[in-house]
């Protein structure tokens, strides 16, 4: 059978699955709040939980970013369709009342973008879902029936269920916080849609990093295993593309345009600094200068766009960090995509194809660093063999210009490995010299390590033999992406 011949499935999650499965068959009352990013899967979690003995027992509710009128009526439609036999509801008073008995009738309600009931015109619902949660949880060994709230902004969701002055603090039962798919799940989507060669892993986890959504509109336009222009093209650079208006809609429409200079600024230049970012934004909008860091926190803290790190063993005083696009698709969109993306209503595909493919290369760089760390993490956690972690891989880089780009810590048996990061084989050996003198400033700078095993390593994509023969003559251990996938 074709790989395209393979329906698609349920990939990774399984922890998840487990503990909501648990959650769902202890017969009561519970009150489950999800969170992850949009489209990293909360809603089909939910309906892979329950598709069994409880699949017509599932009322999933959206809420619209809307005034009170249009969230009910929103509900009162998808109940009506679902031929739920509750009161239709009126009010937002009445909506949670329609919820709690539901619940009371043994449904699951999962109610997604809770987040939208911080609003100040939605922020009632939150005293009126208390008081029905109060009562559910009163008789929860009666009740079969339970609430899931499901959101995409972390801090909005916590300020609605964490804080102590919030109607609903302190009555959620059980939390589940959905990341990205792990990388081995990212491979097996590609075992069996594709091929899991390190090129198109690098470039469609560039791409999607681990939103199993976009994946699936590569599966559904039949373009997981075609060439790189035409994923693009299917997926960004025609009028039915599913992913032309993602970013948009999903990331950038509650930001309204106010912090597009900063993100984009950050998008093409990964890993740099705040005084960079402020030249940059007074050279575009000297009336703008002042507001960066304030744009910095909210994008850092409210919507997790933005991460702020700093150099490994840094201490937490120190003003030497570096900002980054916490979210690959958001990146690729903003550093690659967008701009020839709008341009094909006047200018040839092929030619903003070009371009777009171009830019995204450039930017895998950054991509392989970051896929790197993450298999790094992955497989020290899974005990998939090469190098057990003590410590989160991260970068290096102080004032005399020293630069490490993964730094890896074995505490127990004292073994420091120091790597650089190319996505082209013949560069990262070409790079030996200069990688040597960036690790000679490191140890002369970290005295700590002067006992300490210390291996370099130097990683591309797919090294050749003859490369891996450059490297090791150096001193160095050869990785590429076929080491550091296998066995996951």
């Amino acid at each position: 059978m074709a790989a395209t011949d393979y329906e698609w499935g349920f990939y990774g999650r399984r922890e998840q699955l487990g503990q909501l499965r648990s959650i769902v068959s202890r017969g009561r009352f519970f009150f489950l709040r999800i969170s992850g990013r949009r489209r990293i899967g909360k809603t089909s979690l939910v309906h892979e939980a329950l598709q069994a003995e409880r699949r017509e027992q599932v009322l999933y509710i959206p809420t619209p970013d809307s005034d009170p009128a249009g969230v009910v009526a929103n509900a009162r439609e998808f109940l009506e369709s679902l031929r739920v036999d509750v009161p239709a509801p009126t009010d937002l008073r009445s909506l949670a009342a329609s919820i709690g008995i539901a619940i009371r009738r043994g449904y699951v309600v999962a109610l997604d973008e809770f987040q939208y009931f911080s609003r100040k015109v939605l922020y009632d619902f939150n005293s009126y879902l208390q008081t029905e949660v109060d009562a559910l949880t009163a008789e929860a060994a009666a009740v079969r029936g339970g609430l899931i709230v499901l959101g995409s902004i972390h801090t909005e969701m916590s300020a609605l269920l964490e804080d102590r002055d919030a109607p609903l603090f302190n009555r959620v039962t059980d939390t589940l916080e959905l990341g990205h798919l792990d990388i081995e799940s990212v491979l097996e989507i590609l075992r069996i849609h594709s091929e899991p060669e390190p090129e198109r892993l690098l470039f469609l986890w560039n791409l999607f990093e681990g939103v199993p959504k976009f994946y699936r509109d590569g599966f559904e336009q039949g373009v997981l295993a075609a060439e790189r222009r035409e994923v693009l093209k299917r997926l960004f650079f025609s009028s039915a593309s599913p992913l032309r208006s993602e970013a948009e809609n999903w990331f950038l429409r509650e930001l309204r345009g106010r912090y597009d200079l900063v993100l984009k600024y950050i998008a093409r230049h990964p890993g740099c600094t705040n005084g960079e970012i402020d030249a940059h934004a007074s050279s575009e909008d000297p009336s703008s200068e002042r507001q960066v860091g304030g744009y910095l926190k909210v994008l850092r803290e409210r919507y997790q766009m933005v991460e702020q790190l700093k150099p490994i063993f840094a201490k937490p005083t120190t003003r030497n960090s570096r900002y980054y696009i916490s979210d690959n698709f958001l990146r690729s969109w903003l550093s690659a995509l967008a701009t020839p993306a709008a341009s094909i209503t006047f200018r040839p595909v092929e030619e903003a194809l070009a371009e777009a493919d171009a830019r995204l290369v450039e930017a895998e760089g950054h991509g392989l660093e970051r896929l790197v760390g993450r298999l790094y993490e992955e497989r020290s956690r899974k005990r998939r063999g090469g190098f057990p972690l003590s410590h989160r891989i991260l970068g290096y880089w102080d004032s005399s210009d020293t630069e490490i780009d993964l730094v890896a810590l074995n505490e127990p048996a004292k073994v420091l490995r120091l790597a650089t990061c190319k996505r082209t084989a013949d560069r990262v050996a070409e790079d030996l010299s200069s990688f040597d003198g960036h690790t000679e400033r490191f140890l002369r700078a970290q005295r700590r390590f002067s006992d300490w095993r210390v291996e370099k390593v130097a990683i591309t994509v797919r090294h050749t033999e003859a490369t891996r023969r450059a490297v090791e003559r150096r001193g160095c251990i050869a990785e590429d992406l076929i080491d550091l996938t296998r066995d996951l």
